[in-house]
């Protein structure tokens, strides 16, 4: 089950949903005033958003329902009437467990709707369909480079990865409440569009307008955000670390990224860029960068980096169109086999991640760094470097207390952390589900 609310934005308040309840039932008021109908309206839709969000974290009753939220029996039960006919939550078991009557509790649908999540990077694409408990009931990735194909192509192959997954997911496409794409790069997210991404070599590509069109079977709301911001959202999600107020994700791929969970938040910055430490000027010098320049930190500790350094042009490792964790573990077959070139290229990946990480902890302080992508595979090979510049090389002595661990999702957090988004956001506004019309009995009028 998820975690809610979400660090992408507000959640319902209890005392404050409660508190304008209560003061809706004194009946109609001015325009502006806590009474009138259209602020009533928004009561609802909070209290809506009250409810599911503590049924995200397990069954309730009504009768405990009432007593987490501070909300009367009456208005649970008509809340979950509505909740019911949007197809959000059903009827579960009868409760014994408590004192009193019995009563039966109400639990998260895992027939209503559903939620994609895609991720774009230079040599795939990969989508998971979930339900609205998180639960994936496809997942599909196509190996291609994105270079090749360009924006129009690439979003194309998207659009129909979108429609393989309804279809091994067993679903209609009117049950499609959302699909979000991360991509490697700079976003706007409120304008919907790639402003920069050098690893892809696109800018001021417009992927939701372009994804509109492509996707126009469903009626799903649309939208995009960087990769590694849907990293650390599927973490701050789901597993060990869910719920870490101050949280790193660093996406190792092509290129480098990190998402920033601080204080709960996601960070984006005064223009949506932050978090682009990949082009940080501590790489070594010399190197080119995708983005023009030399010395960026992810000419050392990319994916693309390390397989240029461990294979020749024309290798097979460095082939896109084969699956990348394919590749990832060709690099480790190399290794285990002694191979001094890999060995050598992945201790100099390890000593560089590790520079970085440790500049990274000094500078935020968080409690976690997670590292995703192509770093687990590689796991016993870096996490030695890792650890010894966290107490090496940076303050306090002794080193600091960040944890550092390596992502179970590899490379499918990204993709799980797109999805994710559009359940928060129907846990914080159910209203975005429509109500099921009546199914009519046959031969009714």
């Amino acid at each position: 089950m998820l975690r809610a609310p979400t660090p992408l934005g507000a959640s319902a308040s209890s005392r404050g949903a409660r508190e304008q309840e209560e003061a809706t039932v004194v009946g109609a008021g001015r325009q502006g005033d806590p009474r009138s109908p259209a602020d009533q309206a928004t009561v609802r839709r909070l209290n809506l958003a009250l409810v599911m969000q503590r049924l995200a974290t397990g069954p309730r009753t009504r009768a405990r329902l009432a007593e987490d939220t501070g909300l009367n029996k009456a208005t649970v039960s008509s809340l979950i009437t509505e909740l019911i006919d949007r197809d959000l939550v059903t009827e579960g078991h009868i409760d014994r467990g408590g004192l009193g009557r019995p009563g039966r509790t109400v639990e998260v649908h895992p027939g209503g709707p559903r939620f994609i999540g895609a991720e774009l990077q230079t040599g795939y694409a990969e989508g998971v369909l979930t339900d609205l408990t998180g639960r994936v009931l496809a997942r599909h990735r196509v190996a291609e480079s994105m270079t090749d194909l360009g924006p129009e192509r690439s979003l194309a192959l998207v659009a129909e990865l979108a429609r393989e997954l309804v279809e091994r997911g067993g679903a209609h496409p009117a049950d499609v409440q959302s699909v979000h794409l991360a991509v490697p790069g700079l976003v706007d997210t409120a304008a919907g569009a790639l402003s920069f991404a050098p690893n892809l070599h696109w800018s001021d590509v417009d992927v939701v307008g372009t994804l509109h069109h492509r996707l126009g079977w469903c009626s799903a709301r649309i939208g995009v955000d960087n990769d590694a911001n849907m990293g650390a959202m599927a973490h701050w999600a789901v597993g060990d670390v869910a719920g870490t107020r101050n949280l790193v994700y660093l996406a190792g791929n092509a290129g480098v990224g990190a998402g920033l969970i601080v204080d709960g938040h996601i960070v984006r910055g005064s223009s949506g860029f932050a978090g682009e430490v990949g082009h940080l000027a501590i790489g070594p010098s010399g190197r080119e960068c995708g983005c023009g320049r030399t010395g960026c930190w992810e000419t050392a500790v990319g994916l693309t980096a390390l397989l240029t350094s461990v294979a020749e042009p024309g290798d097979r490792l460095r082939d896109e169109h084969i699956d990348v964790e394919v590749r990832v573990q060709g690099v480790c077959d190399l290794i285990a086999a002694g191979d001094p070139r890999a060995r050598r290229s992945v201790g100099d990946q390890a000593q560089w991640l590790g520079t970085g990480v440790a500049m990274l902890c000094q500078v935020l302080d968080p409690d976690v760094v997670v590292l995703g992508g192509h770093y687990p595979a590689l796991r016993e090979h870096l996490q030695d470097a890792v650890a010894h510049a966290l107490r090496t090389a940076a303050l306090p002595p002794g080193g600091l207390r960040t944890r550092v661990v390596f992502s179970p999702l590899r490379f499918s957090a990204v993709a799980l952390g797109a999805a994710y988004v559009g359940i928060h956001q129907v846990l914080a506004d159910p209203t975005l589900v429509p109500i099921s019309p009546p199914v009519r009995e046959a031969g009714s009028a």
